[in-house]
């Protein structure tokens, strides 16, 4: 079997989808669905940040860094680096020349499942990282081989190449491409409607209570 395995890049999201995608809140989408969504402890390490976009895949093993090295030269506009650390939460495999690299290359975010390193340098390149904590021993060129392009996962979630990825303050959600567009869609009407319920509460005109059906659940009334 090849060290490395590399698949052929993925179609891109189209920016319409893109749009759409970046207007929806993980949150929003987690009231009805119930699979997509990567573990919480893969937190985001920059605040108040939401992006989407196409997952770029990879998969690396223990403190080597070789294919992620090679993966970053073939990002494109729009992609969300996606990296499985095949089990290893030792070593951080994302810093800030990784990050700066990335970001050159176009790419809108990363998903790490496992730690990264060098929080006050991505804080300034302004590259969103979720990942899982920081650690200060890193990877290294060792040449153990890896994967690009090829399924992976993350944070119990099968990401495939090319799925359409949301990440933001409460966490990753990660979608096959053709439900994107119904999930964002139905998650951006929820949101307007929740914004004038939270404006009507705000006002006094409405009690969450008797509004959301507790009350009357509760007195029999």
């Amino acid at each position: 079997m090849a060290r490395y395995v590399t698949g052929a890049p993925p179609p891109s999201l189209e920016p319409a989808l893109v749009a759409l995608l970046e207007k929806a809140e993980t949150a929003t989408i987690g009231h009805w669905r119930l699979w997509g969504f990567v573990d919480r402890h893969v937190a985001p390490l920059l605040p108040r940040r939401r992006v989407a976009g196409t997952a770029f895949t990879v998969m690396l093993p223990a403190n080597d860094g070789t294919i992620l090295a090679h993966a970053l030269d073939h990002l494109r506009p729009g992609d969300v680096l996606v990296v499985d650390r095949l089990g290893d939460d030792r070593h951080a495999c994302i810093g800030g020349g990784l990050a700066v690299a990335a970001r050159a290359a176009g790419a809108v975010a990363a998903v790490v499942d496992g730690p990264c390193t060098d929080l006050e340098e991505i804080e300034e390149a302004g590259f969103p990282v979720w990942c899982r904590g920081l650690a200060p021993v890193t990877t290294q060129m060792l040449d153990m081989g890896g994967g690009m392009n090829v399924p992976v996962s993350i944070g119990g979630v099968v990401v495939m190449p090319g799925d359409a990825v949301i990440c933001d303050s409460s966490g990753v959600l990660v979608l096959p491409p053709g439900e994107a567009e119904a999930e964002a869609r139905r998650a951006i009407e929820t949101q307007a409607r929740g914004a004038e319920t939270a404006r009507r509460l705000a006002a006094g005109e409405v009690r969450l209570g008797a509004l959301s059906g507790a009350t009357a659940r509760v007195t029999g009334g």
